[in-house]
């Protein structure tokens, strides 16, 4: 089954790196149509899965090159019951193309993982509402119930861990953590923040995290940031001990604001060096910080310049 699940190889420190912008880069570079952000749905035919495939050797290969660890982060954002059910998809249909999403990563990690190049399955799960926009908060027993749906699926499948990214709020994250510990899989919780630096909700990152370890007993496996530029929370970090807890960053490439981003028709890009020398400064402030990946606008050209600042940085 899992090859990691009892024991995350990134949690020893080394690099890993991860994808970037996926739905943008299948939107704005492939001319795909993929309605609400859902990539999963390109796993109805063959073009689309090899489309899907094709992404993600695209990153294996430079991770492979560079001698760092990957983490397949399936493309299941959007594979949850509401979102699952504007596309037509029944419960079954979502829980069949989850766990095809989960053998798709497996045949991927089978042809590019080296004893050099760990490579890690994650199993991702999004929230129930927009990812810029917490909306209506669900409480925390009801997003466990909610997400159990999906992360019970993976735990069935080769998946080492559940990913949950572009969450806007405490109660969404503690119920995704719940359901992951009684489903016996890891998780890590990536947080979204605005350009003030705080969660949409108007909480700070080190009460977010704390709230949800206090609730859980520090269940998640660690604590990520995704979908705000580096200039958005670079600012927010610290020496305090709750940046121990975190370690991944996927950057947007865009100093937009999610407003201005959500109205816009052009994809920003912005500059795949900057934003790598971003990184590169907090990684010599904050050296744990080993998961490395992107977000909206990014692609491989960011994820490469990344992992050469990484090796500066070091």
């Amino acid at each position: 089954m899992a090859k990691y699940r009892t024991h995350l190889p990134q949690l020893d420190g080394t690099t890993f790196l991860t994808d970037g912008g996926m739905e943008t880069t299948l939107i704005f570079h492939q001319d795909f149509e993929l309605p609400h952000f859902a990539a999963f749905d390109l796993l109805r035919d063959e073009a689309g899965k090899q489309a899907i495939r094709e992404y993600f050797e695209t990153y294996a290969a430079i991770a492979r090159a560079d001698g760092t660890g990957f983490i397949f982060e399936s493309p299941t954002w959007r594979a949850s019951r509401d979102w699952g059910g504007k596309l037509g998809y029944s419960c079954a249909a979502l829980a069949a193309v989850n766990r095809e999403a989960i053998e798709l990563m497996a045949e991927c990690r089978d042809r590019f993982e080296t004893p050099q190049s760990p490579m890690v399955i994650s199993g991702c799960v999004g929230p129930r509402g927009d990812g810029y926009d917490p909306g209506e908060l669900m409480g925390a027993n009801e997003a466990e119930a909610y997400h159990a749906e999906q992360i019970e699926v993976f735990a069935d499948t080769e998946a080492d861990m559940v990913g949950a990214l572009t969450i806007t709020n405490t109660p969404e994250a503690i119920g995704v953590a719940r359901a992951a510990a009684i489903a016996g899989i890891p998780a890590a919780i990536s947080f979204t923040v605005e350009t003030d630096g705080r969660l949409p909700t108007g909480q700070s990152l080190p009460e977010a995290i704390a709230e949800v370890d206090d609730t859980t007993g520090a269940a998640p496996a660690y604590y990520m940031l995704n979908c705000a530029h580096t200039s958005h929370f670079a600012g927010q970090l610290s020496d305090s001990a709750w940046m121990a807890r975190v370690r991944g960053l996927r950057a947007n490439a865009s100093c937009l604001s999610h407003a201005e981003l959500d109205n816009s028709t052009e994809l920003d890009a912005g500059d795949p060096v900057a934003l790598a020398a971003d990184y590169g400064a907090i990684l010599k402030r904050f050296g744990h910080i080993n998961v490395l990946g992107g977000c909206c606008g990014t692609d491989h050209r960011h994820i490469a310049e990344i992992s050469n600042a990484c090796k500066l940085a070091a």
